[in-house]
């Protein structure tokens, strides 16, 4: 294949797989993010399926967390507590269903509580005014609660184990009494008065413009939204239209003694659907407590698929608040999650930024067995026609991408390397759902949305490779997300992408059995690509580009981590990779939250959990500039969301490592944590792993095989192993070294793993050793 033409030659296949483009793709997902029950795969299926195996089985977990009673109390102690009311976005409590978000905190400079309304899908549709303005997010509005007395306190829990906000307000006057939940795009509340108050709420609909405005003047020739317009329908629901410019927004509300439902719809191109779908919504709810049956029937059955406990009390507790976060943010068939989440504020984040922030938030839902949270995975599979009209005209035959930041559709173009563009941010996004497909087996997420996608992704990189008088392929100057610099040749960020890249096609066409014309290609590429450059101090941001000033993302860094082509199983890397890490950090300065849970999450790898854990510590210490927030979020210069996630995943990191086809368990847990409980942990080659850590050591390892993928595990046992399957047999089993066993696990299958005699195999929380303050104003 010549790299200069636009031909896509044809796939050469020995099976047939399918590479559907936009419709066919998005009928193949739910439509919203809350579809009914879909068809299990292969891996979901045994999954689901019971063991094998007889119930005379001669070793069983003995599992404390299977009834409701247990699950709720042990995420009582979890919850979010107010005693003062909350101020500020990141203060207060927050809902949410994948869709519809409320955030709650006092009215600014009001005696009033305000419940913010906002929703995943609600954006304008003019791209030629870009992400920030034209397709970004847009505001819906605010409902608040207006108390006839002064407000003197609050005490409110956010429950997670319901998903539901509960408390009381005490005035001046008398008491309000409160609950509120979302389920199925509806925000219902019920609001009760005592003594001389009573309930008033009014809906302030808000301006359909972006909230960049926060930071910058519109673009030359931007004309505001039409302005909203309001109606009683017949049976009292009250509504707000919001007309835009190739779309609507409808926000539907009804009062009903001491309860309030309220409900929002968007549409495009559809300038009317909205009003209908809110009014239906609606309706449906019918009353708080038929709502609230079937939303803690959702959230119930959400936990118990994994389950992790140790004991740093408000680590462990922001754990599980990110669960519950993402979860509220996030569902399968759903937008993309914005830097805001569904929690939309005045902010110069108003859209999706795939320079880093929507690959940190999903990284957390592998490790807690929540595939069913991933909507970065079905927003690229149900957007392939955007990705490939984002390229110029020039390579749209054979090639995708998308720009740095873009509205729920990944509308946004990606400039050509050689003009020091950001061009490799769709290859980034592509590993999150590769990891989708590792944690899951799933070989449709593979053929329909990996391997095609991730081809056009690199296709556009090979256009642009030249041989240099080395002999070495190089690439013109693209920049190194955010490095504020004359953009180089040779980013690391690029060739680290680019090697990542032809590994994964060549791996995937092996496993799908395709005989792709390009794979001579990418072979070529791996052969002959430039090595990364490196100086004195480590990694370096481009050839002729060292990193000399502080840098908040690892962009440089992508190849030690997440991609670990670079990794501390080569002993020849480990200098280079403690020199570049240390230097990384020692310029300070422009540090924000996820460099420090990158940097705990790349000592992870190394197995040094005490100082990952030193580095995560540094994101909650209220003594650095851009600290974990009182309810758990956090800013920069505006809301964001994905560093708390992140900071999730690199406690994961230090419990549960999974890449290059090796399961570590417990690879780096600080020593301070000498107690460590894991079940049903989420790894690649979708295998759920369970295992208990007390006094220091490792007690058992159980893997549950989902797809029958190879196992080489690393059990951090010592001395003589037994290794049983579950019908009692001895696993087949083969001592690699180091520590690393591989064993024969048929899918559906259980090994359970111990030194000595045989331990209690007992899964339960921990004891709390280090006790801390809950999460939010308590």
């Amino acid at each position: 294949m010549n790299p200069q033409s636009g031909e896509n030659p044809p796939l050469r296949r020995r099976a047939v797989i399918g590479t559907a483009l936009g419709g066919a793709a998005a009928a193949a997902l739910p439509g919203t993010a809350h579809a009914g029950p879909q068809p299990l795969s292969a891996a979901r299926a045994a999954e689901a399926a019971p063991s094998t195996t007889s119930a005379k089985r001669p070793w069983k977990l003995r599992d404390t967390m299977t009834s409701d009673r247990a699950w709720a109390d042990f995420l009582r102690g979890q919850d979010l507590l107010w005693s003062r009311l909350p101020t500020r976005w990141y203060e207060g409590p927050f809902l949410g269903d994948g869709l519809l978000g409320s955030m709650v905190y006092q009215e600014p400079g009001a005696n009033r509580i305000r419940f913010t309304v906002q929703h995943g899908r609600v954006q304008d549709h003019r791209p030629e005014f870009g992400s920030g303005w034209g397709t970004c997010r847009l505001p819906v509005g605010h409902l608040t609660l207006e108390p006839v007395g002064t407000i003197t306190a609050v005490d409110w829990r956010l429950s997670l184990w319901n998903a539901e906000l509960t408390g009381t307000v005490t005035t001046s006057a008398g008491t309000l009494t409160l609950a509120a939940l979302i389920h199925d795009e509806v925000l219902a509340v019920r609001v009760t008065a005592d003594g001389g108050e009573r309930v008033v709420w009014t809906f302030h609909p808000e301006e359909a413009v972006s909230p960049r405005r926060v930071q910058e003047a519109p673009p030359a020739g931007y004309t505001p939204n039409p302005p909203w317009t309001a109606k009683t329908a017949a049976d009292g629901v009250e509504q707000v239209l919001q007309p835009l410019t190739g779309g609507q927004t409808a926000t539907a509300y009804r009062r009903t003694g001491a309860e309030l439902l309220l409900s929002v719809g968007h549409s495009a191109p559809s300038t009317t659907a909205a009003e209908t779908d809110s009014l239906r919504n609606l309706r449906r709810a019918k009353s708080y407590d038929a709502l609230r049956r079937r939303h803690v029937g959702w959230w119930h059955a959400l936990y118990p698929k994994s389950f992790v406990s140790f004991p740093d009390q408000r680590l462990q507790s922001f754990h599980w608040i990110q669960l519950y976060k993402v979860a509220s943010a996030s569902r399968a068939g759903g937008p993309v999650m914005a830097t805001t989440g569904p929690w939309l504020e005045p902010t110069p984040w108003p859209a999706v930024w795939w320079n880093l922030n929507v690959q940190l938030e999903y990284w957390l839902i592998h490790g807690f067995n929540h595939p069913e949270l991933d909507s970065l995975a079905s927003t690229l599979r149900q957007n392939q026609e955007q990705l490939i009209a984002n390229v110029p005209a020039a390579y749209r035959s054979d090639s995708s991408g998308v720009g740095r930041s873009s509205d729920m559709f990944a509308t946004r173009d990606v400039g050509r390397p050689g003009t020091g563009a950001e061009t490799g941010d769709l290859t980034w996004a592509l590993h999150n759902v590769w990891l989708s497909y590792r944690h899951s087996m799933d070989e449709g997420l593979l053929r329909d949305t990996v391997y095609p996608v991730l081809r056009r992704a690199i296709n556009y990189y090979l256009h642009f490779l030249t041989p240099g008088s080395d002999g070495r392929l190089h690439l013109p100057s693209t920049l190194s997300p955010e490095y504020p610099v004359v953009p180089p040749q040779d980013t690391n960020y690029d060739l680290a992408l680019i090697r990542w890249g032809c590994q994964t096609l060549l791996e995937s066409a092996e496993l799908l059995g395709v005989d792709d014309e390009s794979a001579p290609r990418w072979r070529d590429v791996l052969a002959r690509l430039t090595p990364y450059p490196v100086d004195a101090d480590g990694f370096m941001i481009g050839a002729d580009t060292p990193y000399a000033q502080s840098h908040r993302h690892y962009s440089h860094l992508l190849m030690v981590y997440p991609l670990y082509l670079v990794n501390w199983d080569q002993p020849e890397n480990r200098e280079l990779i403690t020199r570049s890490v240390e230097h990384w950090h020692a310029l300070t300065g422009a540090h924000r939250g996820y460099s420090y849970t990158g940097a705990a999450s790349l000592y992870a790898m190394t197995g040094d959990g005490d100082t990952a854990v030193s580095y995560l510590r540094k994101f909650f210490d209220p003594a650095t500039r851009y600290p974990c927030q009182a309810n758990t979020h956090y800013t920069e210069a505006g809301p964001v969301i994905e560093t708390p996630l992140s900071a999730s995943q690199s406690l994961h990191d230090m419990f549960c490592q999974s890449w290059g086809g090796v399961v570590r368990v417990f690879p780096a847990v600080p020593s301070a944590w000498a107690d460590l409980t894991l079940h049903d942990f989420r790894t690649q080659g979708a295998f759920l792993v369970s295992a208990v850590r007390t006094a220091g050591r490792t007690r058992f390892v159980r893997i549950r095989s989902l797809a029958g993928a190879p196992l080489k595990v690393k059990h951090g046992l010592s001395g003589r192993l037994t290794v049983l399957l579950d019908d009692g047999s001895p696993a087949r089993t083969h001592d690699l070294g180091d520590g690393v066993l591989s064993i024969d696990l048929p899918r559906s299958r259980e090994v359970l793993i111990h030194s000595g005699s045989r331990p209690d195999l007992v899964i339960a929380p921990v004891a709390v050793g280090e006790p801390g303050a809950a999460w939010g104003l308590p």
